[in-house]
C-alpha cells in the first residue's frame, strides 16, 4: 500500500507529537483507521462520540469522523470561542452516499474522504501530523559545470556553514561515483547508514527516522555512498529519501553530478535552487552551457557560481551572461584547502577563510534575506 516503507529495509524508530483521534463505531472502518495509523506510524485515540473530555476534541492535530459518528460529533463543531476548528476529516466507504457533503457541513469537516481510494493520501497526512511537520527545508544543489570544478567541496562547505549557524543540516550524496562525501568529511568510518541501505525506499520515509539513522559530522547529517559496489539510486528511493529531508526543516544541500538520470530528475524536483560551479575558462563555460541545458529542463532555478583563476577576456559576469544565468557569486580561491583537508578540517571548517565567507553570506542571503527568489 502506499506509504509506507519497504518492509525489509532497516527502520529506526522515531519520537512521535501526537496522533489522531478516530470518532466511530464501524468496526470494519475502524480497523481499516488503525492500519493507516500503524503505516503512518501514529498511535490514535479511538472514541463513540465527541470525548467526554473536550480537550481531546480540541487538542488533537487531526480527528478522523466516520460516517456513521456525524450526527454524533455535530454539536462539536465549534471550539473555544465559536470558531470551527480545522483538521476535521469526515472519512466512508460507501463510494455512492448523496448525503456525504452534507454531513460534512454539518460537522465542519475540512475534507471527505472515501476508502479505499484516498488511502495514500490519508496515510500522509496522519504521518505529517504525527511527526509535527512545519516549515520545509530549504533544498539547494550543488552541480558541477565540469568534472573538477570543485561542487563536491561548495557542497560541504554550505553544508559545514550552515550547521555552523545553528542550523538543522543535511548535507546528501547524490553522486554515486564521486567516492563519498562522508570521505570529504573525513567520516568515512563513523556509523550509520549510507545509500544502499535506503535503496529499497518506497513511499514515505520518517524524518525523523532518517536523520537519526544517518552519520553525524561537523554538527550535520550526512547521507554518503559507502565503498561497495552499488552505483544506482533508484528514482523512488530518491524521491522518498528527499521528501523526509525535507520535511525535517533546516537546510539540505545535495551534490549532484553532471549527467540526468531518473534519479537526478528526481532530486532537481525538489530543489529551491540549483548552483552551477563553473571555473573562469573557455572550455568550462562550453561544458558548462551543455549541464545547464540539461539541468534546466527539471530545474527552474539555476544560478552561476564562477571559479577563478580566470582567463584573460573573462570575468563572474561574463560567465554567466554566457550562460544565461543569474549569477550568484564568485567562488574565491583558497590557499591550502587540501592540506587543511588532510589535516582533519572540512571545506569552509575555517570559519575566517574565504570559501566559509562565501558560504555565510549566501545563506545569509538565502535564509535571512527574504529566501532563496
Amino acid at each position: 500500500m502506499a506509504g509506507s516503507i519497504t518492509p525489509d529495509r532497516p527502520q529506526v524508530a522515531e519520537a512521535r507529537q501526537g496522533g489522531p483521534l478516530i470518532v466511530t463505531e464501524d468496526v470494519d472502518l475502524l480497523d481499516d483507521l488503525l492500519r493507516l495509523c500503524a503505516a503512518a506510524g501514529a498511535e490514535p485515540e479511538v472514541h463513540h462520540a465527541v470525548p467526554e473530555r473536550r480537550g481531546s476534541w480540541e487538542s488533537a492535530p487531526l480527528i478522523l469522523v466516520g460516517d456513521d459518528a456525524a450526527e454524533r460529533v455535530r454539536g462539536a463543531v465549534l471550539g473555544r470561542g465559536g470558531a470551527r476548528r480545522s483538521g476535521v476529516l469526515l472519512v466512508g466507504k460507501d463510494q455512492d452516499d448523496p448525503h456525504v457533503w452534507r454531513r460534512a457541513v454539518e460537522i465542519g469537516a475540512d475534507h471527505v474522504l472515501r476508502l479505499p481510494d484516498a488511502e495514500g493520501w490519508l496515510v500522509e497526512r496522519i504521518a505529517d501530523v504525527a511527526e509535527g511537520v512545519g516549515r520545509q527545508a530549504v533544498t539547494v544543489g550543488v552541480v558541477g559545470g565540469r568534472g573538477g570544478a570543485g561542487a563536491s567541496t561548495l557542497a560541504c562547505a554550505l553544508a559545514v556553514a550552515a550547521a555552523r549557524a545553528g542550523r538543522r543540516t543535511m548535507l546528501v550524496d547524490g553522486d554515486p561515483l564521486g567516492g563519498g562525501l562522508d570521505v570529504l568529511l573525513g567520516g568515512e568510518a563513523v556509523e550509520g547508514m549510507r545509500w544502499p541501505d535506503f535503496a529499497e525506499s518506497r513511499g514515505r520515509v520518517g524524518s525523523g527516522a532518517l536523520e537519526e539513522s544517518l552519520p553525524e559530522l561537523h554538527a550535520l547529517r550526512v547521507l554518503s555512498w559507502d565503498r561497495g559496489d552499488r552505483v544506482v539510486i533508484p528514482p523512488e528511493a530518491m524521491r522518498a529519501v528527499l521528501a523526509a529531508a525535507r520535511r525535517r526543516g533546516g537546510v539540505v544541500v545535495v551534490d549532484l553530478p553532471r549527467r540526468v538520470d531518473e534519479a537526478v530528475a528526481e532530486a532537481l524536483a525538489q530543489l529551491d535552487l540549483g548552483l552551477l560551479v563553473v571555473p573562469a575558462e573557455l572550455r568550462a563555460v562550453a561544458a558548462a552551457g551543455r549541464v545547464a541545458s540539461t539541468v534546466g529542463m527539471v530545474l527552474r532555478d539555476l544560478r552561476a557560481v564562477v571559479r577563478g583563476p580566470f582567463a584573460a577576456g573573462l570575468d563572474e559576469e561574463t560567465v554567466a551572461r554566457l550562460l544565461g544565468l543569474p549569477l550568484a557569486g564568485e567562488l574565491p580561491v583558497e590557499a591550502g584547502l587540501l592540506e587543511a583537508q588532510a589535516g582533519g578540517t572540512p571545506p569552509g571548517g575555517s570559519a575566517r577563510g574565504p570559501l566559509a565567507r562565501f558560504c555565510t553570506a549566501f545563506w545569509e542571503r538565502a535564509l535571512t534575506g527574504g529566501g532563496v527568489s
